[in-house]
């Protein structure tokens, strides 16, 4: 398949669907090419410091926190509902105990911007601008603390640097 890249204005979507519901993936590389990539579907696009931006969270105890520890460049891709079972598979296994992009039928690549896939609709390439662990003392809803275990997010603000969309 072939992508055709988009600035983030011409970005036409309905994001908070694409990733609340829909879902997406987070993709990093490391140094020596290896790929991992996890199922979210938490996340936001915005601007920030007079910068487009991507914002995705990754809990330290998942592998993929591994490969976006060791690289400057996170990925957002993002499928149509024919991928779903992909996606499920990807948000269950770990990429330590399997080979899950094979498993889920998915052909991941790497280049200059990051990792993509050749199945998705839109990937969203981003440099890492910013990283830190989300602090429960900061919690201003007693609400949130539901979602976690002593296992806090850590929070990725990315730069977006290029986005993608498949070309029809």
């Amino acid at each position: 398949m072939s992508f055709k890249e988009i600035s983030p204005n011409e970005l036409n979507t309905a994001i908070f669907d694409d990733i609340g519901n829909k879902w997406m993936l987070i993709s990093a590389a490391k140094e020596d090419g290896t790929v991992n990539t996890m199922t979210a579907s938490w996340g936001t696009v915005g601007v920030l410091w007079n910068k487009n931006v991507f914002i995705c969270f990754i809990r330290p105890q998942r592998y993929t926190f591994e490969f976006t520890e060791a690289s400057d460049k996170i990925s957002l891709s993002f499928f149509g509902e024919e991928h779903r079972a992909a996606l499920k598979l990807c948000g269950t296994k770990s990429g330590r105990d399997c080979d899950k992009i094979a498993l889920a039928g998915l052909d991941a690549f790497v280049n200059e911007n990051g990792v993509g896939f050749e199945q998705a609709e839109r990937i969203i390439y981003g440099k890492k601008l910013y990283c830190g662990r989300l602090d429960p003392k900061c919690f201003l809803d007693e609400g949130i603390e539901k979602h976690y275990d002593g296992d806090y997010h850590y929070v990725y603000i990315c730069e977006i640097e290029k986005i993608e969309e498949r070309e029809q």
